[in-house]
């Protein structure tokens, strides 16, 4: 990804900020309506600089925990590779052309200052997977309108719900109304409480070609809310179309008994372990 920016969105599916316990962070960060979502982080900036966010966390099969002292839960998501386009180092324009499952994994940090500081601790910490879903357009009526997001845990040779089963369109701000929110918060988003600059990150980019947008973590099962992660799980978000896979198939590419390489399907599958770093 050399020139492609990692950006994440916070707060775009009711209910996930009040179950990760980050509700709080948010508090005194205002919105123009009251289902948008509460602002955009950046997970990883291309380039040089001293700065942790130009490590690669990104892996399509493994996830690294950053220390056994900390908790880790999955954030099932929905991640865009979106084109950028600019004017006078300003994005014009953002085109997704690309669907694909996505985990963007976090650390419960309580005191973190900002959101970044809890979603790149080092390589393999985030996931996406390879298999991309090309998209006709992204909004209702688009390839995604029947493609639904699930993620699972299989610890111990057993298969547990970590996500609810969500609908693509079920993200509070989607299609043409989340992508216009995602240019003016790329241009105009300042630094404030967890959020930060995102114009800044661009700069630093030398303004990337690419973006990959996870556009939003769905809820967790009570399973999920209350279940970290730890070495030797495996960590699955799927994201399909619901009029191909049946939920039986869906369990199938969770627990790695069924080939995945089917249409209608991106599915992300990482084998957690203890990161070298700690």
């Amino acid at each position: 990804m050399p020139s492609t920016i990692g950006i994440g969105v916070a707060g775009n599916f009711t209910g996930h900020l009040e179950q990760a316990g980050e509700a709080s962070d948010f508090r005194n960060v205002s919105t123009d309506h009251a289902a948008a979502p509460k602002g955009i982080f950046p997970f990883y900036v291309p380039g040089g600089g001293q700065h942790f966010l130009n490590t690669m966390p990104v892996s399509a099969t493994s996830l690294a925990l950053g220390s056994k002292t900390e908790n880790h839960q999955i954030e099932p998501e929905v991640a865009l590779l979106c084109r950028i386009q600019y004017a006078e180092k300003r994005v014009a324009s953002l085109t997704p052309l690309y669907a694909m499952a996505h985990n963007d994994c976090s650390i419960r940090r309580p005191g973190a200052l900002k959101i970044s500081e809890k979603k790149n601790w080092g390589p393999e910490t985030k996931g996406t997977s390879n298999q991309m879903i090309s998209l006709d357009r992204f909004e209702k009526g688009g390839i995604l309108d029947d493609y639904r997001v699930a993620c699972f845990l299989l610890r111990d040779g057993v298969l547990v719900e970590y996500g609810l089963d969500s609908s693509v369109t079920g993200y509070s701000y989607y299609g043409t109304r989340l992508v216009d929110w995602l240019i003016e918060k790329m241009n105009n988003q300042q630094d404030q409480g967890p959020l930060e600059h995102i114009a800044h990150w661009l700069d630093v980019a030398s303004q990337p070609d690419y973006a990959l947008i996870s556009i939003g973590a769905t809820r967790y099962t009570d399973f999920g809310e209350n279940t970290f992660l730890k070495s030797g799980d495996v960590a699955s978000v799927i994201l399909y179309d619901a009029k191909q896979h049946t939920q039986d198939a869906i369990r199938g590419f969770a627990d790695g008994s069924k080939d995945t390489n089917e249409p209608g399907l991106s599915v992300l599958r990482q084998n957690v372990h203890l990161g070298s770093q700690r």
